[in-house]
């Protein structure tokens, strides 16, 4: 897969994952919304590090992706997040507002299927580009 069409793809992935947030939000206000939303936000982080870097394995990608999330999380122990999200809608879906120790553990089950994907992905990718080799 090209970079272009490997940006194109992370950023339909990353739009259907905020698509699914937004319907369960719409839905539910409970856990399922929370923790479903936490989630999500990891997978969207996990499309986002492939928008930028589309030829990164998947597992340093997702590395990068969790580690990116615990930053946010952890972050919000100080009042940087909270103060920035009274002003900005953006800020508030990106920074959040309070920290949860609970979603330092809902991260990488947004992540982890998500590096299973593709690296399923690329290894058909890899065999079927050896196959195609083989006939030439």
């Amino acid at each position: 897969m090209t970079p272009r069409w490997a940006r194109v793809a992370a950023v339909g992935s990353g739009a259907g994952f905020l698509a699914v947030a937004l319907a369960i939000r719409a839905v539910d206000d409970g856990a399922l919304r929370q923790y479903s939303g936490t989630a999500l936000y990891a997978s969207i982080v996990y499309a986002a590090v492939l928008f930028c870097r589309p030829g990164m394995a998947p597992v340093p990608a997702g590395a990068v992706a969790v580690v990116f999330c615990w930053l946010v999380e952890f972050l919000q122990l100080t009042h940087i997040p909270a103060e920035l999200s009274q002003r900005s809608l953006l800020a508030r879906l990106v920074l959040g507002v309070q920290f949860d120790p609970v979603d330092v553990a809902w991260y990488p089950v947004g992540v982890v299927p998500l590096v299973a994907l593709h690296r399923l992905v690329r290894a058909r990718a890899g065999r079927a580009s050896g196959r195609a080799d083989e006939g030439a």
